[in-house]
């Protein structure tokens, strides 16, 4: 049972409860606060103070104002007029981060929604009632209104979700659920969808997947390090204390342990004197992305816990403001950051698994194959990387240097900070399948080695990879090679063996 109270949910707790169900509870000390800030509005209600959301209506129309007996209808108009999204469902999981997220903001008590409306959130998450929200629609501003708007409407038992995996009406899977709906009051639909929730879960769960994605795009170089003989001076740590960026310290030191007791590396003048870019400042390449990681996670972090909508009330001043918190600005241009970090991870090992395949660079047959010609091994894996890489770069344009004006003006900059999390999130997929084709070409490299006295933390890597792959002898469906390989990522087995031999591997 985790416990929320808007102030100490982290990445762990998050994922504990998006991903693997963990329970919720709202937690005691928050219950004070919350009701102080309910009483606050339905005080402004009763004695018809002009507060915007409260008692007026929205966007443009913050001037219209709205009388006590309409309250009630201006809360469910503005839910089934804003429920606007398209295109395909967000995932179960990203539903579920949505939902904890908006209820760790309420529980801060800045929001004036009701206790017992917190608690229906949390009801659904823990019963597993996961509302269908389209995952396109948003500015990002104010807020993921159009997302929020579809969760909710399975609160006050309409649109749709899915329970037990079946998709069904709100009303039927909140019924089935044992969970009843409700009605909403004055501020309460504002509350609960003007807000960065929906941005803050795809990109929270991309993160958690990029942070994988990092420590493995270590392990599957390393791999490929040995399968060229690749040179170790370049991970030497008096060179990399001299530039002493951390992520750069940690990728040297990841690389080190990896192939510590390798027989397959090289020093330079060995072989070669020095390897190309795509091995050589593998530190540098990837350490930059996890500087790029711990960047984001704090950001995430600190908004998963922030008051992000609109007006936000402070009790202890009889206070209402409206501002912007709900602007999304801050996550929009970390989530743009983050899928052009996590570009650049596949970019490098793309280059990589060209270096394995091309016979002029790798001392190895063409395409990894013993009969070239009547097998063409991984040539179009090759491709299948380079047409991913690409797409990563047309992802990787930001999505929060546009803006489009909206509401007659009067919101006339927004952050698209929705799609920046979406393309991120798009891009990191993209990069787990390059990365998986990288451990293929990399372990079939190795194969033509007669000495293969592999890393301390390759060893591993490589024998996992073969628990399920076996060497390409001949040309077979490399689809389902590339499924397998990616899945050993997505899961992290390959990970959690290494780091049983190694120790935890840095960002």
């Amino acid at each position: 049972m985790i416990k929320i109270d808007g102030n100490t949910l982290n990445l762990q707790g998050f994922i504990d409860i998006a991903v693997h169900q963990q329970e919720v509870a709202l937690a005691e000390e928050a219950k004070g606060k919350i009701q102080e800030s309910r009483d606050l509005v339905e005080r402004y209600v009763n004695e018809e103070r002009v507060a915007y959301g409260i008692t007026t209506g929205f966007g443009k129309f913050s001037d219209v104002a709205i009388s006590k007996e309409e309250t009630e209808e201006l809360q469910r108009n503005l839910i089934i007029s804003h429920a606007c999204g398209v295109g395909n469902p967000f995932s179960e999981e990203e539903a579920r981060g949505i939902m904890l997220l908006r209820a760790n903001a309420l529980a801060k008590g800045y929001s004036g929604v009701r206790i017992s409306t917190i608690e229906t959130l949390i009801n659904m998450l823990n019963k597993r009632v996961h509302p269908i929200i389209p995952e396109k629609g948003s500015l990002g501003a104010s807020g993921d209104l159009a997302p929020l708007s579809h969760m909710v409407l399975v609160m006050i038992g309409e649109g749709e979700a899915i329970y037990n995996g079946k998709r069904m009406t709100g009303k039927e899977a909140m019924d089935q659920a044992g969970i009843e709906t409700i009605t909403l009051t004055s501020k309460e639909g504002l509350g609960l969808i003007n807000g960065t929730q929906a941005m803050t879960s795809v990109g929270a769960l991309t993160l958690h997947k990029a942070i994988v994605l990092a420590k493995m795009s270590d392990i599957s170089s390393a791999l490929t390090i040995e399968a060229l003989n690749g040179i170790t001076d370049a991970f030497d740590p008096k060179l990399h204390a001299v530039r002493p960026h951390g992520g750069q310290i940690n990728t040297a030191a990841n690389l080190r342990r990896l192939l510590d007791s390798s027989k397959m590396t090289t020093k330079q003048g060995e072989i070669r004197v020095q390897d190309a870019y795509s091995l050589r400042c593998i530190p540098q390449i990837h350490g930059a992305t996890k500087d790029t990681l711990r960047y984001v996670l704090e950001k995430v972090e600190i908004e998963m816990n922030s008051v992000t909508d609109n007006p936000v009330i402070f009790t202890e001043e009889d206070h209402v403001i409206s501002g912007g918190n709900f602007h999304g600005q801050p996550m929009a241009l970390t989530f743009d950051y983050l899928g052009i970090a996590m570009a650049e991870v596949a970019n490098a090992s793309e280059r990589r698994i060209e270096r394995l395949v091309n016979p002029q660079l790798s001392g190895l047959p063409a395409f990894l194959t013993e009969k070239g010609g009547l097998h063409s091994g991984f040539m179009i894996a090759q491709y299948s990387a380079a047409a991913l890489v690409s797409e990563n770069k047309v992802l990787a344009h930001p999505a929060s240097v546009d803006s489009i004006p909206s509401s007659a003006n009067q919101e006339d900059h927004v952050s698209m900070g929705t799609i920046a999390a979406r393309k991120a999130r798009d891009i990191v997929f993209n990069s787990s399948r390059v990365l998986g084709i990288e451990l293929m070409a990399a372990a079939q490299g190795i194969e033509f080695h007669e000495q293969k006295e592999l890393g301390l933390g390759t060893k591993p890597a490589y024998e996992t990879i073969r628990k399920v792959l076996s060497p390409l002898k001949e040309d077979r469906i490399l689809y389902k090679d590339i499924n397998t390989a990616s899945e050993l990522i997505d899961d992290e087995k390959i990970l959690q063996e290494v780091e049983k031999a190694v120790g935890d591997m840095n960002i």
